[in-house]
């Protein structure tokens, strides 16, 4: 089978969500290297894979996808196999609950991750100053989801349940970030969340992406 291809950096979290599925599933992929700095991203070949002109990309033979949640469920269920269910695909029950998880992910934990990402590393890199503002607010809107998630898991030992899920492995890429930033000690007002990522950044496969995020970091 032929290996599939991801375009943009390892650098970028939505690329990397995807990667740890590809990980995770075992499947062969080649990453292509997209150059922002010359505006790559704008330009007519990449719009045909991406029309908002992002990472990543993604191409499996003649299939084109964008948007990294999606692809990350292709992914996931094109590789489907009775001990790698992470979308838990053939329960109705638990797939909601996937689906439900992945929502807060995406509308209220990964909002808030990335406003702090990007006055901490991305504006002083443009020749910025970081708004502290903006940090503060989103770091409060972060303890509020941390609330939530620190309740959940003193029930379950994952967010969906008590198994592994993508709603879990989605949260790796911005904290993996956020954990090298001066505001990670926010978590530690929360034991159940702190164990569920040690847990988390011990799985082979996010080490192996954290490793490419490493040398992609620029």
């Amino acid at each position: 089978m032929a290996a599939v291809k991801v375009f943009g950096s390892a650098a970028f979290t939505n690329v990397t969500r995807v990667l740890v599925c590809l990980e995770e599933v075992g499947a062969e992929y080649e990453i292509v290297q997209v150059d922002f700095h010359a505006r790559e991203h704008k330009g007519s070949g990449h719009l045909a894979r991406n029309p908002f002109g992002q990472v990543p990309a993604f191409q499996d033979g003649d299939l084109v996808l964008f948007q990294s949640r999606a692809i990350s469920r292709y992914v996931l269920r094109k590789h489907k196999t009775d001990e790698v269910n992470l979308l838990r695909e053939g329960d109705p029950e638990e797939s909601a609950l996937v689906d439900v998880w992945m929502d807060v992910e995406a509308l209220n934990f990964d909002t808030a991750m990335h406003a702090v990402f990007y006055q901490h590393r991305v504006a002083p890199a443009l020749g910025r100053t970081a708004d502290e503002k903006i940090i503060g607010d989103n770091i409060e809107k972060l303890k509020k989801v941390l609330d939530v998630y620190e309740a959940r898991l003193t029930k379950h030992r994952y967010l969906a349940g008590d198994f592994l899920s993508l709603a879990d492995l989605s949260h790796f890429p911005e904290t993996h970030y956020f954990m090298g930033m001066p505001y990670a000690a926010v978590l530690d007002a929360y034991p159940r969340v702190r164990a569920w990522l040690k847990e988390l950044f011990a799985r082979p496969a996010v080490k192996k992406v954290i490793s490419l995020m490493a040398k992609d970091f620029q």
